[in-house]
């Protein structure tokens, strides 16, 4: 339900930038960059401060607050107070939020299976939470074209309301957390282990490098797609959100099918046939520009989205799993919080340079850079021993 709201979230907030506030490439992707810029601030702090505590009620807390703060967006509206600085400083202190429940809620996972279950129930909720990307933007670009998007993101608000419920009648045993007395120097100490962990010598760099690489290509993606579909390709809300509802479907589809990939190519076999598949999506979501109508435009971005969503549904389980089998549970929420703060870090620092590259180069030729950087991705798994890692 979550990922069903944050769905329509994404697509509401780059058209409320685009063609609410009236802006263009270059605010898409400082809309992105302030959305993970905590990450890249705070998210070593927060891995070592997760691991210190209870996981689910940090995220019971932390959805509750992304509620109230999400909406604040239509509120600001409605008292004609909705600004682009405005937006921001919401944007940033959701993402805050966002980092502190991301860093327990992927270390929960180890406390509710085994790892011989790891990649199965990544690979479950992989697909529900597609299933909730397939339909969240198709209905997302109705309701934009019926209320608007500052008031779509109602839904949004509502669905992490309904989360914390969940989460509330679920009964799990979680180990007290371990009572020791706070100093700067021993916090300083465990941030620095978590560091030490996911480079030195657990086994995670070279797999935690390719994913960074694969970052860039993602946040090409995300500044440039929305504004080449609405400036270059002249789509209308409902349009595009059925090309994203596409994406969705790629990634039940590849969800689904992760498990068997798996299987047959190994986990690192499947990631890198993954990021392969993204390459090759993007370079379809660029030949859109060559289509002589809006439909067909749609049609051929929608089959993009397709395959990049499919490579999605693909790999996550399997990185994730990869990830933790390696990781003792002492340090789950310290590798989670350490590879996914540098892999939004990636997003902070790249966001503004493809808005910017969009603005000067073409819509086009961004794209055709973020499909250049997933097939370096790929490259360097294949070109490593992890092509033959598996996970069983």
């Amino acid at each position: 339900v979550s990922g069903f709201g944050t769905a329509i979230t994404l697509l509401a907030l780059q058209t409320l930038v685009v063609v609410t506030l009236q802006s263009d490439a270059v605010a898409v992707g400082w809309l992105n960059t302030f959305r993970w810029l905590p990450y890249l601030v705070l998210g070593l702090v927060v891995g070592a401060m997760v691991d210190r505590v209870r996981r689910r009620p940090v995220m019971i807390v932390t959805d509750l607050t992304r509620a109230v703060l999400l909406a604040a967006i239509p509120l600001a509206w409605v008292l004609g107070v909705l600004t682009f600085p405005t937006l921001m400083v919401i944007v940033v202190l959701f993402g805050t939020v966002s980092l502190v429940n991301d860093g327990a809620s992927q270390s929960f996972i180890p406390r509710l299976v085994p790892r011989s279950a790891l990649q199965r129930a990544h690979a479950r909720l992989d697909g529900a939470d597609a299933v909730a990307q397939t339909a969240g933007p198709a209905v997302g670009g109705a309701l934009i074209r019926l209320v608007g998007a500052p008031l779509a993101v109602l839904v949004d608000a509502a669905s992490y309301l309904f989360s914390a419920l969940m989460l509330t009648t679920l009964r799990v045993s979680e180990p007290a957390p371990v009572a020791e007395r706070w100093s700067f120097r021993r916090f300083g100490g465990e941030v620095v282990a978590g560091v030490r962990w996911v480079y030195g010598e657990s086994g995670l760099r070279r797999m935690a490098v390719a994913t960074q690489v694969w970052f860039a290509g993602q946040a090409t993606l995300l500044v440039v797609v929305v504004p080449f579909a609405y400036l270059q390709l002249g789509l209308s809300a409902l349009q595009l959100g059925l090309v994203f509802a596409l994406a969705g479907v790629g990634a039940v589809v590849g969800a689904a099918t992760s498990t068997r990939v798996g299987r047959r190519l190994g986990t690192g076999g499947a990631i890198w046939c993954a990021n392969l598949t993204s390459a090759a999506g993007v370079v379809v979501m660029a030949g859109a520009a060559l289509a002589p109508t809006g439909w067909l435009a749609a049609a051929v971005l929608a089959l993009g989205q397709l395959g990049h969503g499919w490579s999605m549904g693909l790999s996550n389980s399997h990185e994730m799993t990869f990830r933790q089998a390696l990781t003792p549970d002492e340090l789950q929420a310290r590798t989670n919080t350490t590879l996914r703060s540098l892999n939004r870090a990636v997003i902070v620092v790249v966001s503004p340079l493809a808005g910017l590259c969009a603005d000067r180069f073409g819509f086009v030729a961004a794209l055709a850079a973020a499909a250049a950087i997933f097939a370096s991705a790929a490259l360097m798994l294949i070109l490593s021993p992890l092509r033959r890692v598996r996970i069983e």
